[in-house]
């Protein structure tokens, strides 16, 4: 059951809305009594109603909620839209959040929040019930939690206070249940037993999910458990045997340097078509996540793999960096300060590395310093149009030839890596 602090809270309504399968509903006023009361348009939404069972909540759908990106609260208009557009892609999604940015009216509460991949994956997963806690979301009042705990500790260490007989078998002195003399001596006899609040979290309520985030990279990796010697095998072997559902997606990392010749605005037509056009002759409002399909043959000739690219390491978590495999560099080592390798050198032992400059130009020197690490290309200078430009596809395939062998090397499969280890770059 809900605790007091769970039904007036609108994340915890709007989670428990969405495990019970019960649809909140938008509403115009403050009160919803009637059909003409509702909508079923976010942008002229004033609030959002639960009704759940018995129980009847409705708040401000601008009202800032638990969930927080950075150190900012996130509306429970935006965690609601983020929520039903769960399934869309991320480029999907930014543009749906732009769209409903430019419906909302004057004054309806200001923009929507934009979530990053990793914040959107975190916040449905919470939502959905398939995790208990998130790093973004903020606790609620632990009073109560931490009560139990301690009630449950009393009563594993014997020092809590004896149950009351509930068929009347006690006494009432000066407004108090008293216990029969002989259930005392029953419960003397008794060997006390601890919950699991007193097992796992002692006197006060703890937090574990860093463990359990450190228990699932162990888990997701490792490798098929030997063959029992029995024929029914345990549980654990079981589910250590296990393939991932979904295979891990290879992950590009492009320089952010406004020198680069390749960003997030010409990337994927790059390598995806062949062809190359300045990032400034495209359109500059490109999305901060792109996904791209190609067919690695040594890897997995039948089906295309997915590969992200991104610009960014803010919202890396470490395991993706077991999923990296390129790097595109302008030979500018500030780019690689938030890496898990700083040092250009070291880096580039574990990934790959790309440089793409013009032809006719000498590399930088740092560039030409790292060694076989960083391959260095060249593509012929813009003269205003995209005809004529038959040697992009030789780089783009000397690129991608790289790339298929670091990660070849680096034990990739048709479910992706073999291991959590890096993949290396030679």
């Amino acid at each position: 059951m809900a605790s007091q602090a769970e039904m007036d809270d609108p994340l915890s309504n709007l989670r428990l809305a969405v495990t019970s399968n019960s649809t909140p509903i938008l509403a115009i006023t403050a009160n919803p009594i009637g059909p003409g009361d509702t909508t079923d348009n976010i942008a002229q939404a004033t609030h959002i109603s639960f009704n759940i069972d018995a129980h009847h909540k409705t708040f401000d759908i601008t009202a800032p909620t638990r969930f927080k990106a950075g150190e900012t609260p996130i509306t429970l208009r935006s965690i609601y839209f983020a929520w039903l557009n769960k399934d869309a892609s991320l480029t999907d999604y930014i543009a749906a959040v732009t769209d409903l940015n430019e419906e909302l009216p004057s004054g309806a509460g200001g923009s929507v929040q934009n979530l990053s991949f990793a914040q959107k994956i975190e916040l449905i997963a919470w939502l959905s019930g398939e995790t208990e806690t998130s790093e973004s979301i903020a606790p609620l009042d632990g009073a109560g939690a931490a009560a139990a705990a301690a009630d449950s500790a009393a009563i594993a260490s014997g020092k809590g206070g004896v149950p009351v007989a509930k068929n009347g078998a006690g006494a009432t002195v000066g407004g108090q249940k008293m216990v029969d003399a002989r259930l005392l001596q029953i419960y003397d006899g008794e060997r006390n037993m601890g919950d699991h609040n007193t097992v796992l979290r002692g006197t006060k309520p703890t937090d574990f999910s860093q463990y359990r985030a450190i228990a699932k990279t162990f888990l997701r990796y490792a490798p098929a458990a030997p063959t029992p010697a029995h024929p029914h095998p345990s549980p654990l072997i079981s589910n250590l045997q296990k393939k991932p559902n979904r295979r891990l997606e290879p992950i590009i990392l492009l320089s952010p340097s406004a020198s680069s010749l390749l960003r997030m605005s010409n990337v994927k037509s790059f390598l995806d078509t062949g062809v190359f056009i300045p990032p400034n002759a495209t359109d500059t409002s490109s999305a901060n996540l792109l996904h791209l399909n190609r067919t690695l043959p040594s890897i997995d000739p039948s089906r295309p793999m997915r590969f992200i690219l991104v610009d960014s390491t803010q919202n890396f978590k470490p395991p993706y960096w077991a999923r990296v495999v390129a790097i595109f560099t302008t030979g500018q080592t500030w780019q690689f300060k938030s890496y898990k390798y700083p040092n250009p050198v070291e880096l580039f032992s574990h990934y790959p590395g790309i440089h793409v400059g013009w032809q006719g130009e000498d590399p930088p020197e740092n560039v030409q310093a790292w060694g076989r690490g960083v391959l260095s290309v060249k593509v012929d200078k813009w003269q205003g149009t995209a005809q004529g430009r038959w040697r992009d596809r030789e780089v783009v395939e000397t690129i991608w030839g790289k790339i298929e062998e670091g990660m070849r090397r680096g034990g990739w499969g048709r479910d992706g890596p073999a291991m959590a280890g890096q993949v290396s770059g030679r």
